[in-house]
């Protein structure tokens, strides 16, 4: 059996995806921060592709728009198929 090393995540697919839900919520950065917990700054520089966060940042995302963080996460597979649970 060959083993071959997963895809490299795609980390701009998921700042965008954070962009566009933001958006469609019609959220500022300071609502989204209000509400996610997190700092203005930080929202802004993971959308600019500054920095990535933290899981613990994703999570709280994930909770500000009530979806779940494997949704939330899912456009770092986005040039990719994801992994699919062992038979």
């Amino acid at each position: 059996m060959t083993i071959f090393p997963p895809p490299e995540p795609d980390p701009t697919a998921l700042r965008q995806s954070l962009a566009r839900l933001r958006a469609r919520h019609g959220w500022s950065y300071d609502q989204l921060a209000a509400r996610s917990g997190l700092s203005r700054r930080t929202l802004i520089e993971i959308e600019q592709g500054r920095t990535i966060g933290t899981l613990a940042t994703w999570h709280a995302l994930a909770h500000a728009f009530n979806i779940p963080l494997g949704e939330l996460l899912a456009p770092l597979c986005a040039d990719h198929e994801p992994p699919h649970p062992a038979d």
